[in-house]
């Protein structure tokens, strides 16, 4: 006599473990190809990516500008609106970079945030490089250094200095963090160095200024001999190698063998929990930056135009427009985190994201010219060198004692200030 039903038994009967012959095994097999137990679902994750911050709202400029590109329109509204797209493109593309260092580690997560932390910088350079718009490759470059070793990190200062008289760091991690950035100044100085004393020989021997073989500096392009360019190009192309393995040895110190320098103090803070799966979080990753690439194209392409129409010299939007744009997520945040007391994080972004630019990015982006054939140097103009020269400066100075006030924000932010107003006028 057979048993009575069970109210487990199924109904129907089962082929291979279901009704429909795939086994409920194999599905969860699958799906932990791409979801591990316990993440988000693949529509959470974007359900968060897309609508968790009210910024994402001007990703309406992205499909505005491609039309205000392609139908050539005012080159004042074809450069805002690709202006404003790249506004929260940034942010998702730092977002979507902290979701996956959730699940991948503290090494991993460096790594990461190595390639994708300036992503935007890397992708608006790229495309003003095969656009041959030199100046505005190296005016970024060196805009966003400033932009966060002056404006973001004097903001910060300035932020916390509302909530604390003094805030405290670690001094060894903030000192050996300047240290590489003077490091990187002294490499921009050499080229410059090098330039004017072939430009003094040149000028000897041609004899007066008429008569002189040198053609002014323009656009950020040196017309020298051709052994004087060749040895020009051979410095850089030789400095940008040796700073990336610079910049390896530096992560393998910050993430591994001193990593105990740069940690945060432990906090009663509940840790946080990721709102993305890794696999969606990487998806949009390469989406965003695939995105952003077109918009940063549409960007570019809209300077030369926009700056001679409406007056606005090229080195001003490469020194301080695109940078601000650009980092627009990292400043909020390090504001945040300075403004919470956690200025070891606040250095980190600031400090950082400065040497990421200086001893990756540039090096990354000479190195991408040398392939495609645009000399690309590490040659910046007088100018240009002694206002980097100047920042470092001050910022080493201020930070060297472990702490910071408000009076020292207002001296950095002051100190941008002034260098934007230069360059305004240049």
């Amino acid at each position: 006599m057979s048993s009575p039903p069970s109210e487990q038994s199924p109904l129907l009967p089962i082929t291979n473990g279901t009704a429909n012959g795939t086994h409920p095994t194999f599905i969860k097999r699958c799906s932990a190809v791409f979801k591990a137990e316990g993440e988000p679902s693949w529509l959470e994750s974007y359900k968060f990516f897309l609508f968790g911050s009210y910024l994402n709202v001007l990703l309406l400029f992205v499909p505005l500008c491609a039309t205000a590109h392609y139908s050539n329109w005012d080159a004042g509204l074809r450069f805002s609106f690709s202006f404003i797209a790249i506004v929260p493109l940034a942010k998702l593309l730092g977002e979507a970079t902290e979701q996956m260092s959730f699940k991948l580690g503290q090494t991993l997560a460096g790594l990461l945030n190595a390639s994708f932390g300036n992503a935007v910088e890397i992708i608006v350079g790229i495309a003003a490089l095969l656009q041959d718009e030199l100046i505005i490759v190296q005016n970024s470059m060196l805009g966003s250094i400033l932009s966060n070793l002056l404006l973001v990190l004097g903001c910060s200062f300035l932020a916390a200095g509302t909530r604390f008289e003094e805030s405290n760091f670690q001094v060894t991690a903030a000192q050996a963090s300047s240290s590489l950035m003077t490091l990187a100044c002294i490499t921009l100085v050499i080229p410059a160095a090098y330039h004017s004393v072939k430009s003094t020989d040149l000028f000897s021997i041609g004899g007066s200024a008429s008569e002189s073989p040198i053609v002014p500096y323009i656009d950020n392009r040196i017309d020298l001999d051709p052994a004087g360019m060749n040895g020009l190009l051979i410095i850089s192309r030789g400095t940008a190698i040796l700073l990336l393995g610079v910049y390896i040895a530096y992560l393998y110190f910050q993430l591994k063998s001193h990593h105990y320098l740069f940690q945060a103090p432990e906090t009663d803070a509940e840790p946080e929990i990721a709102n993305m799966s890794v696999v969606s979080a990487g998806t949009a990753l390469i989406i965003v930056t695939v995105v952003t690439s077109f918009c940063a194209d549409y960007l570019v392409a809209s300077i030369e135009e926009f700056a001679e129409r409406y007056s606005i010299p090229k080195a001003f939007i490469g020194l301080i427009l695109l940078p601000i744009v650009a980092n627009a997520a990292e400043h909020v945040t390090s504001i945040w985190m300075a403004m919470k007391g956690q200025m070891e994080l606040t250095i980190g972004i600031c400090v950082g994201s400065s040497i990421q630019i200086a001893t990756f990015v540039v090096p990354l982006l000479v190195i991408v010219g040398w392939i495609s054939n645009h000399e690309l140097t590490l040659f910046f103009a007088n100018f240009e060198t002694i206002c980097f020269f100047v920042s470092v400066f001050l910022v080493n100075t201020l930070i060297q004692d472990g702490k910071s006030n408000y009076m020292e924000g207002l001296m950095l932010v002051t100190l941008y200030l002034v260098i934007g107003l230069a360059f305004w006028v240049s």
